[in-house]
């Protein structure tokens, strides 16, 4: 019984089970992603209003229940001119996920419904956020370039609608296709970083706002929302395929990682990956420029060849390394790139908030409060003597 009990520390967490869920199972051994019961390769052939509908509906919605969800989505992509003006007093050069994360509170101001504690009044918040990241995003990546935004369409899809707010010109149907794809592979990814995040907070029935905030928050760092970033200035930096191997050399001689190559989770390649990669090679056929794709194929083929030689075993691939060269072909400036993750995973955020704090058989009945071992030892075994300030030497 002791050993079944026994604490295992500074894991962070991992292979640690902390909640049930019935949104989402990451199987990294077999390369498994499912999001209520789909295989993420079906979910491919869904639009991001069919996910979103599913991760917080539970289930794929009908013609007529599709058609009420997207227009409830379109109606709410607007967002208070308070916050268009607030934005305009921001410097220039504040980074976009730091932006992003200021406006969610903006936006819990003027929501009629942050104070009421109810799924259905979560559910309507949920509605706002999805509807008016992308809304966000494509305003800073204006105003901060001198230009007004874009109002919204009410008559594009989700993914079409961000673009066509990014760039105020109407995306192909080729380009449309790629962002939406791209939001549902984002979509949701279980319990990491920023949904844990989103999930503590939701824990002490906090509303909806101050929960994504810390998810936005968390997934800010480059460890878990920076890496197709990071990706694409490799990229950019090698600009050519001859010194790809001498680059993974070096990397891997200095001890460093290459961004989008290992996972905290995947044992095998992330299945994300390649239908990222086909959707790569596609744009770049598009575009007349199939550098980006084709020297990410060498790299990652490279790299595995390397790691395989040096470590006798296998570096998996994961969804970030060819969403960067996804979302470079479609003209989103690389410091975009996490937010577009971010205009993707709220949907996830939301349903994980949602189950945390209503969710039936699957929510949790206290907060989460985590023990730690102290470890601090400043006196020996003893607790310290205090020391007035004017005895201190």
């Amino acid at each position: 019984m002791e050993e079944e009990c026994k604490i295992t520390l500074n894991t962070g967490l991992r292979g640690v089970t902390i909640a049930n869920t019935r949104i989402c199972e990451v199987d990294g051994k077999t390369g498994r992603l499912i999001y209520r019961g789909y295989r993420i390769q079906d979910l491919t052939k869904a639009s991001y209003e069919e996910v979103a509908h599913l991760l917080l509906y539970e289930h794929l919605p009908t013609p007529a229940e599709l058609n009420q969800f997207s227009s409830r989505l379109s109606s709410e992509r607007a967002i208070p001119p308070e916050v268009v003006a607030a934005l305009k007093t921001r410097p220039p050069k504040a980074r976009p996920m730091d932006i992003l994360q200021w406006a969610v509170p903006m936006l819990a101001h003027h929501d009629p419904d942050v104070a009421e504690s109810s799924r259905e009044a979560s559910l309507r918040i949920a509605h706002r956020l999805i509807a008016r990241f992308p809304t966000v995003i494509a305003a800073w990546q204006r105003v901060r370039n001198g230009q007004d935004p874009v109002a919204p369409s009410r008559d594009l899809g989700h993914a079409a609608n961000f673009l066509y707010m990014l760039t105020g010109r109407n995306p192909d149907e080729q380009a449309s296709r790629a962002i939406d794809t791209a939001l549902v592979l984002h979509a949701e990814h279980g319990f990491n970083a920023s949904t844990f995040a989103a999930r503590e907070v939701a824990s002490t029935r906090a509303h909806m706002y101050a929960a994504v905030a810390a998810g936005v928050g968390s997934l800010s760092g480059e460890l878990h929302g920076g890496a197709n970033a990071k990706v694409m200035q490799m990229l950019l930096a090698l600009g050519s395929a001859d010194k790809a191997a001498a680059f993974v050399n070096a990397e891997l001689d200095a001890g460093r990682k290459i961004f989008g190559l290992g996972h905290a989770v995947y044992d095998v390649d992330d299945p994300r990956a390649h239908i990222m990669a086909s959707m790569s090679k596609a744009l770049g056929e598009r575009t007349g420029d199939p550098r980006w794709y084709e020297l990410s194929a060498l790299i990652e083929k490279t790299a595995k060849e390397i790691f395989r030689k040096r470590k006798k075993a296998d570096i998996p691939v994961n969804v970030d390394f060819y969403s960067a060269s996804v979302y470079y072909y479609l003209g989103i400036p690389v410091d975009l790139f996490t937010p577009v993750f971010a205009i993707a995973r709220i949907a996830g955020w939301a349903a994980h908030i949602i189950e945390e704090q209503f969710g039936g058989a699957a929510a949790k009945p206290v907060l989460y409060r985590p023990e730690s071992e102290y470890i601090g030892d400043y006196c020996g075994p003893e607790v310290c003597e205090f020391v007035g300030l004017e005895q201190r030497r």
